[in-house]
């Protein structure tokens, strides 16, 4: 499991990694010590826990969980226990009191853990389900927080891999699937994507632009985004786009 840990003193940040460092299957990923930087850190290691101060200088904890819905699953960590009430409405998985015995830590990152396994479980059903009634095959799902959301793939001009992850862009967010690279290739060869580099997939219709200089190859796509293109897809590429070889 991908930790994130937020508090604004850093020997409670270095306790914490410390503790979670004896919990098997956690990986911390990141640290931040205010609201602003957890949220930059969210974007681009995506974890899958947070750990969070709530009284913090700037943007706390829990005006960030209040404001940003689409947060992963939080564990409150604090020396105040006044917003235990309002930690729960904003669906934190725990609430832990400083210090923090190992063992109240232990347990609240396995209901975490057991949280996210539900989670995944049902959405891996529901995509089953669709296939199982025939519906479209371009449906993409991703799942937040105990939230499905559903994407048409039609309306997507490229995915792309990071880590164990996929992500792409819709409505002018960026989003995350555990859908992997690979598998989207193959439901997907048929509505008009092509693997354009080991970590790229991309909407051919969407393709503005081919670009080659020394060497490097890469598409421009309709919503200014650009993919890299593999010398070894390039031939491929080309030839999904008419052009000469």
């Amino acid at each position: 499991m991908r930790i994130l840990v937020v508090d604004d003193e850093e020997p409670a940040r270095r306790r914490l990694i410390r503790l979670l460092g004896g919990i098997p299957g956690t990986e911390v990923v990141g640290e931040a010590g205010d609201g602003e930087e957890a949220l930059r850190q969210v974007e681009t290691l995506h974890p899958e826990l947070l750990l969070l101060d709530i009284r913090m200088p700037g943007l706390d904890g829990l005006s960030l969980a209040q404001r940003y819905t689409d947060l992963p699953p939080l564990i409150f960590i604090t020396a105040y226990d006044e917003y235990a009430v309002q930690a729960f409405e904003v669906s934190a998985v725990d609430y832990l009191l400083k210090p923090v015995r190992p063992e109240r830590l232990m347990a609240a990152v396995e209901r975490a853990r057991q949280r996210l396994l539900a989670t995944k479980e049902a959405a891996t059903r529901a995509l089953e389900v669709v296939v199982r009634r025939g519906g479209p095959s371009t449906r993409i799902i991703t799942v937040t927080r105990g939230v499905s959301r559903f994407f048409d793939a039609r309306d997507i001009t490229r995915f792309w891999s990071s880590d164990k992850y996929t992500l792409f862009r819709a409505d002018q967010d960026e989003h995350c699937t555990e859908e992997p690279l690979s598998l989207l290739e193959e439901r997907l060869r048929a509505h008009g994507f092509l693997r354009v580099h080991r970590g790229e997939l991309i909407r051919l219709g969407s393709v503005k632009a081919l670009r080659s200089n020394e060497g490097i190859h890469e598409v421009e796509l309709e919503d200014g985004q650009s993919a890299r293109v593999s010398r070894r897809s390039l031939s491929a590429v080309k030839a999904a786009l008419g052009l000469k070889q």
